[in-house]
């Protein structure tokens, strides 16, 4: 699955789903691809920052009978649970998160979900640059006495 942040000449922004960018490039070159605001085809792609596809390539997950009926969970359950998802599903490149978000953002590495290390000034660095980074809690070390 491919995701880009588009744009047409009147300047509404939206985003498009295609298989591939070789999908988005064949429907755009056919007049396919449109500004659900306005209608026009002529579309432009926008900064945009790498995806988190978690699951994206395998098939979804049916919830087992047992996780279906669980009771209600508070909202930090709920955090911590996405939380280990991400984990499990994302590439850890450790410090170099910074570095590998700007080369997945220019289609220099191949486009994948990672996570990593980053300091608050290169997370901001990379918001400057049109490459969306989110900070999620570390419960490993919130919850150790370190």
């Amino acid at each position: 699955m491919w995701v880009a942040e588009l744009q047409c000449v009147h300047g509404h922004t939206f985003e498009g789903w295609f298989g591939s960018r070789s999908d988005f490039e064949s429907q755009q070159a056919r007049g396919l691809v449109t500004c659900p605001q306005c209608g026009s085809a002529e579309i432009g792609k926008r900064l945009s920052a790498p995806r988190l596809n978690l699951g994206a390539s395998e098939a979804p997950i049916a919830p087992t009978s047992a996780e279906s009926h669980r009771p209600a969970q508070g909202p930090e359950a709920m955090l911590r649970e996405l939380v280990a998802h991400m984990k499990a599903h994302t590439e850890d490149v450790g410090t170099r998160f910074a570095e590998e978000a700007r080369r997945i953002h220019a289609e220099e590495a191949p486009e994948r979900a990672i996570r990593g290390q980053a300091t608050p000034q290169e997370r901001q660095a990379l918001r400057d640059e049109g490459i969306e980074v989110w900070a999620l809690p570390d419960f490993d070390r919130a919850g150790s006495s370190h």
